[in-house]
């Protein structure tokens, strides 16, 4: 048996769910595991179906004969095969606890991807990449190299494969064109404050103004800045007590908590944009751990 998964969004009508179960029963696959989720305010219908297939259905024929129901209910629609692990990109800058969480969650075998690089516009770290034995490149950015820097970028995502980039805490900012060009395909971590606290040391000026909640927000990158589609949020309860450099721990921990639970929904194809939002379905029960070995 192989193992697939059909991700699915189309605008809303009767019939859809019938038509995708009656063909994968026709085509000797076991529907595993199913979400769907259905936008009264957008009209669009989202479903997310895991299913067996006998070994002599290849993932190609059961795309051909999907084609026609897709093109009937003008689906946006992939069959993903589980076993192929998602290449992805990493950035970062200075600040590592992003990074360093992502690489330990990959070697243990919790964050099932292909990591082909690290990009970073410092060197601070390339010893601690070069050791996991992935690629490291420095890309230095500056006001007047930006577009060389940015083309030197989309060079390794093209000739690494690069499905995913993720800003490990990466602190450039990154141009329309390429946001738009990987629309969907790169994903942000930000600290959430309550009130916003932007610039420098927002951990400090959180600690001053007393703020007793912190968190973070991870996004999909667009063009307007630490406003892109929202895939997970997550905070952590401060007290008097603490001090500033305790806003800090506590909010890198949370950031790199946040990123991870991310990227593992992007990559089993759990999230769909849905205009400015996005649908997250769950990794169903006791399926996380066979998400993990996928």
């Amino acid at each position: 048996m192989t193992h697939h998964v059909l991700t699915v969004q189309c605008p809303s009508t009767r019939g859809i769910v019938a038509a995708i179960s009656g063909f994968l029963a026709a085509n000797g696959c076991n529907i595993t595991d199913s979400h769907q989720f259905d936008d009264p305010l957008t009209g669009m219908f989202f479903a997310r179906m895991t299913f067996q297939a006998e070994t002599g259905a290849a993932r190609d024929a059961l795309r051909e004969g999907f084609a026609p129901i897709a093109e009937t209910f003008a689906m946006d629609w992939a069959i993903h095969d589980a076993s192929e692990r998602m290449k992805v990109l990493l950035m970062v800058s200075n600040f590592g606890h992003c990074l360093n969480d992502l690489l330990y969650r990959w070697r243990i075998g919790a964050l099932p991807i292909d990591i082909v690089g690290v990009v970073s516009n410092h060197m601070t770290y390339q010893k601690v990449v070069v050791n996991h034995d992935l690629p490291f490149h420095q890309i230095k950015v500056t006001k007047e190299n930006k577009p060389e820097a940015e083309a030197r970028l989309m060079a390794l995502v093209e000739e690494s494969g690069a499905e995913l980039i993720v800003l490990a805490r990466y602190m450039q900012v990154l141009s329309d064109a390429i946001c738009q060009k990987m629309s969907g395909k790169i994903i942000n971590i930000h600290h959430s404050f309550l009130p916003s606290f932007k610039g420098a040391n927002p951990y400090k000026q959180a600690y001053e103004r007393g703020v007793k909640l912190i968190g973070a927000t991870a996004h999909y990158v667009t063009a307007d800045l630490d406003e892109g589609p929202i895939i997970e949020q997550d905070t952590v309860r401060i007290t008097h007590a603490q001090s500033a450099e305790d806003y800090v721990s506590l909010g890198r921990d949370v950031e790199a908590q946040v990123l991870s639970r991310a990227i593992h929904a992007h990559i089993h194809h759990r999230v769909f944009q849905n205009g400015n939002k996005t649908v997250v379905f769950p990794a169903s029960p006791g399926s996380y751990a066979s998400e993990r070995m996928g």
